[in-house]
């Protein structure tokens, strides 16, 4: 007989749900809302100086590298998918790798290599003369380049996840039509995996859009530096604040584009989810057309990178300035992975109670708050780290009311500040992960724990967290890479004092330092290779 719930425990599985909604939606209620009593000055300022040049190199920007990363991810997943070359199965996956390198360590590589003072331009012009021409690294051109080399594995991904369960009915029917597979290409099949193509576009420019790293390298002043620039350089948080808007305001012209652009859109058609394309032997010339293509883009956008990093560090560690990097690398990596476990822990806790929430809470109430708390990741980080300070000022200020005064927690930032932007940034990639295993535990299972007189929490302890440790584990490796990569949240939150690889990296990268980065950027780039080694694995399984 099943043992009846109790009414205070459903309730409390549903408040929880939906405080942990409230704690990550207020922080960007907060700064939306800080547009309603605006600076006019400041915005008269802004207007007069910068904000129109950021304006255009935002817009300029997004859609450089959303085309971009549209024409080389769906490109290439259409020649590994639709064709067979030498090397083709290995490019499948190796095109994945430079989503490990993040645009911030890509941009000062790229400016280093070939920008005024490189060595390719140095070679240029022992080759053509001092006043040679030679394309202007530094500008918004050279930052479309190096975001869309490291962000078009989303749209690959997609794209290529979309071509293989796509049926081969359609694609078959037109050839027998007569049509060419180009042209069977063009009106069938890249129709059909239009959302997947949209939906990676978008990802690709909420990247760019949430960077204000890479962006200052090649001088470029978008939105999100404007924002910096005032937090940073004029200490002003409620200007800060309000240029953060628009920020926010690109954010959700980027995910309403999207959704034009996916229309009505659907996945499937009948005839055998997974058929996938049967992919064509490319003769002659083609074929090593196709290889040369695949080669170069991984060359240039992973392993060229990585080669240059690694002669840069053994070069360092070399000289006679590399033992006092060597002895503050501690440091800094002691500081990322407390900040790294600090937000996995957060996130896992959370996501665990969202995700079992919808069994034991009340239905519409706990969808709505996991809904609700994938607000973070479509947020750029400026606009999460802003928005939590405001936040801890309005606590601060409210304690403050009734006699329960913090000095200090929000004037001078905290460790626990940062780890509530990055568990709001971040949440929902773990949410997503664990609610997946969860739904794997049926609900029998369920019922006949709860039948044995478990409690809910003794429920979730003793069946559906055992059997959903795959899952669990992904999602800390998700979040873990998230946050150990993140730079513009801890930029802007971080304590005094409290300097992250990212942090390090940035620094000695603004300073032209860059062999004394290759270190910690190497480091951020084999831990960020973990999920992308699970990425291709999953890969492999269904090719």
């Amino acid at each position: 007989m099943l043992a009846p719930r109790r009414p205070t425990s459903r309730a409390g599985w549903t408040w929880s749900a939906a405080l942990a909604a409230v704690l990550v939606v207020v922080p960007v209620a907060m700064l939306a809302t800080s547009v309603l009593r605006p600076d006019t000055q400041l915005w008269r300022d802004q207007w007069r100086t910068r904000l129109p040049g950021e304006l255009v190199d935002t817009t300029l920007l997004l859609v450089g590298v959303g085309a971009g990363s549209i024409v080389l991810g769906a490109g290439l997943a259409w020649l590994v998918s639709a064709y067979r070359f030498p090397g083709s199965r290995v490019f499948g996956w190796m095109l994945i790798l430079p989503l490990a390198i993040p645009s911030y360590i890509l941009g000062f590589l790229t400016l280093s290599t070939f920008g005024r003072t490189g060595p390719v331009q140095d070679q240029w012009r022992d080759w053509f003369g001092l006043d040679a021409w030679f394309p202007r690294i530094e500008s918004v051109g050279g930052a479309v380049i190096a975001f869309t080399l490291v962000l078009y594995p989303y749209v690959y991904l997609l794209t290529r996840a979309a071509l293989r369960d796509q049926a081969a009915g359609a694609y078959h029917a037109a050839r027998i039509l007569g049509a060419g597979p180009t042209e069977a290409a063009r009106r069938v099949v890249f129709p059909l995996v239009r959302p997947a193509v949209a939906a990676g576009a978008a990802v690709v420019m909420m990247e760019t859009l949430t960077d204000f790293a890479t962006v200052q390298y090649f001088g470029v002043d978008t939105v999100s530096v404007g924002v910096f620039n005032i937090w940073r350089g004029q200490y002003d948080r409620d200007g800060a604040s309000e240029i953060a808007t628009l920020v926010l305001g690109f954010a959700l012209l980027v995910i309403g584009l999207e959704r034009v652009a996916r229309g009505r859109a659907r996945f499937g058609q009948s005839g055998g989810a997974g058929a996938g394309i049967t992919a064509r032997t490319l003769e002659g010339w083609r074929r090593w057309a196709a290889t040369g293509v695949c080669g170069a883009v991984v060359f240039v956008a992973f392993i060229g990178p990585v080669l240059r990093l690694s002669a840069w560090a053994i070069a360092e560690q070399r000289s006679d300035r590399g033992t006092p990097l060597v002895d503050q690398y501690p440091e800094y990596l002691m500081n990322s992975l407390q900040i790294v476990v600090i937000t996995v822990t957060i996130c896992l806790v959370v996501a665990i109670v969202l995700a079992n929430a919808q069994r034991f809470g009340n239905p519409a109430v706990t969808r709505l708050s996991s809904r609700a708390v994938a607000v973070g990741y479509a947020v750029p980080g400026p606009v999460v780290g802003i928005g939590v300070l405001l936040a801890m000022v309005a606590a601060d200020d409210a304690l403050e009311a009734i006699g329960l005064n913090l000095p200090g927690v929000v004037a001078t930032g905290s460790l626990l500040v940062l780890a509530y932007a990055y568990a709001i940034r971040f949440l929902a990639p773990g949410l997503g992960a664990i609610e997946s295993g969860i739904g794997q535990v049926s609900e029998e299972m369920t019922a006949s724990a709860r039948s044995l007189g478990a409690t809910p929490l003794q429920t979730v302890r003793r069946v559906h967290v055992p059997l959903s440790r795959a899952s669990i584990a992904s999602a800390a490796v998700l979040v873990g890479v998230d946050a150990l990569k993140e730079l513009p949240i801890v930029l802007l939150l971080r304590p005094l004092g409290f300097d992250t690889l990212p942090v390090w990296v940035y620094d000695l990268a603004s300073e032209s330092r860059f062999q004394q980065a290759a270190l910690p950027a190497l480091s951020i780039i084999a831990v960020a290779l973990v999920p992308v080694a699970l990425l291709t694995r999953g890969l492999d399984r269904r090719v």
